[in-house]
This record gives C-alpha cells, structure tokens and sequence, in this order.
C-alpha cells in the first residue's frame, strides 16, 4: 500500500435501514402507478410502514438499555452480598461445629452459590429476552403479509392468457394482458424480497438464536413463494412467445 492509499471503510457489510425504506416506498408508487387503487398497492403500503417500523426497531435493539442494566447491575450485586453473608457465616461456624454440621452448612453454600448463579443468568438475560420478544412479534407480522402476497397472485393464472377452458361463475376476473400480468408477478416477487431483507434487518443487531432461526424461516418461506411465483413467470414466456414471434414476421 502507498503512503498516499487509505482503506475504505467497509460500505456492503451490513444492511443500512434508510435504503431498504427507500426501496419499499419506490416499489409502492411503482405499483400504485402501474396498478391504481388495486389490492397489492395497499399490502405495498402496508409493508413500506412495516419497513419503517423496523428501521426504527433495529436502531432500538442495537442501543444499550441502560436503566435496565444498572437495575441489572444493582441485583447481581445485592445476590453476589448475600453469597459472601453466606460464606462469611460458614466460616465462622467452622471452629466449634461437628463434621457433619460443616458438610450441611457446605451443602447449603453450594446451593446458594447454585441459586445465586440461575439468578444471575435469568438477570442477565432479561435484556435479550425484551428484544427477542419484540422481534418475534414484528416477524410475525412479516410472515403475515408474505402469506397475503401469495393469496393476491394466488389467480394470476398464466395459462388463461391462450384459452384455459370455459368459464364458471365463481372463476375469478382475468382482465390482464400478458405484459400486466408480468408485471403484477414481478412486484409480488419484489414484495417477497423486501419481506425477506426487513426479516433480516430485525436480526442484524441482535445475535439471539431464537430471533435468528425465525427470521430465517421468514426468509425460507419467502423465498419458496418468489420460486412458485417465478415459475408462473416462465410459463407466461412459454404461452406468449408464440404470440410475439408472429407479431414479429414481417408482412
């Protein structure tokens, strides 16, 4: 390295909140404009607040709750004095006491060391235990809404494009052309994405395993819906391109 070269700070590391918000609020206008006063507008709308919601949760989680641990600290501090009253009161039994009562006054030490130790551990993670619970309910509402972009392209059927049969009474509307309904299949595939990075913004601050393992079946379950999605995608090329090939023929 040259005395004039300077390390970069590392800029792709981590998931900045502002871009992922800026992303969903373009994505919402793009189907509003493409798609006005529709259903999937709404759950777009809806999942740009979720998304500004858990910026403002993942600034939250990586700030130190300070009350809470100097209340943290002031009980483990007050447990630690009553081990050392015990010990202090152990010794001092030591000299006139028979053999059998220093082993039940060592008994009772270790237990409350024991004690003492569970009580520390449930203290100490009290903190994680106030986040996780925070976590886990807005992942909650992630898995929610990718369940509900699923059901919105649930009868996007592609194949109705090039004649799927006669209609019934209860068969959906199908007033889409083939470049709509592309469209419409992409922005549920793009809705996804966004559900899958916000699920792991809620964990990026926070390396607790039981926030971690359910932001990861969030992703999971995202990415298998954008799969099942993308695959109505490659029909509607299969059943289309005859169509445009012949549009393409010179007369």
């Amino acid at each position: 390295m040259t005395g004039g070269d300077t390390l970069a700070p590392p800029m792709f590391r981590r998931l900045d909140p502002a871009r992922i918000v800026d992303t969903a609020a373009t994505l919402q206008r793009r189907i509003s404009e493409r798609f006005p006063g529709s259903s999937l507008s709404r759950v777009a709308a809806e999942l740009e607040g979720v998304t500004r919601e858990a910026a403002d949760v993942s600034v939250w989680m990586a700030r130190p709750n300070v009350p809470l641990r100097v209340a943290l600290g002031a009980g483990i501090v007050a447990l630690g004095s009553v081990v050392l009253v015990a010990a202090a009161t152990l010794y001092r039994q030591l000299g006139p006491q028979t053999w059998s009562d220093w082993v039940q006054g060592l008994e009772a030490l270790i237990n409350d060391i024991v004690f003492v130790g569970v009580a520390v551990y449930f203290l100490l993670s009290l903190e994680v235990r106030h986040k996780r619970r925070r976590a886990l309910a807005a992942l909650h509402v992630l898995r929610s809404l990718a369940h509900i972009v699923d059901m919105h392209q649930l009868t996007k059927d592609p194949e109705q494009l090039v004649g799927g049969g006669p209609r019934t009474e209860s068969s959906p509307a199908r007033t889409m052309t083939a470049f709509q309904l592309a469209r419409y299949l992409d922005y549920s595939t793009e809705l996804l994405a966004i559900i899958s990075k916000v699920a792991a913004l809620y964990v990026q601050e926070l390396g607790d395993p039981v926030t971690m393992g359910a932001a990861s079946a969030v992703e999971e379950l995202a990415v298998s819906l954008s799969r099942t999605i993308w695959q109505k995608i490659v029909i509607l090329e299969r059943v289309t391109a005859p169509a445009a090939a012949r549009d393409a023929k010179p007369a």
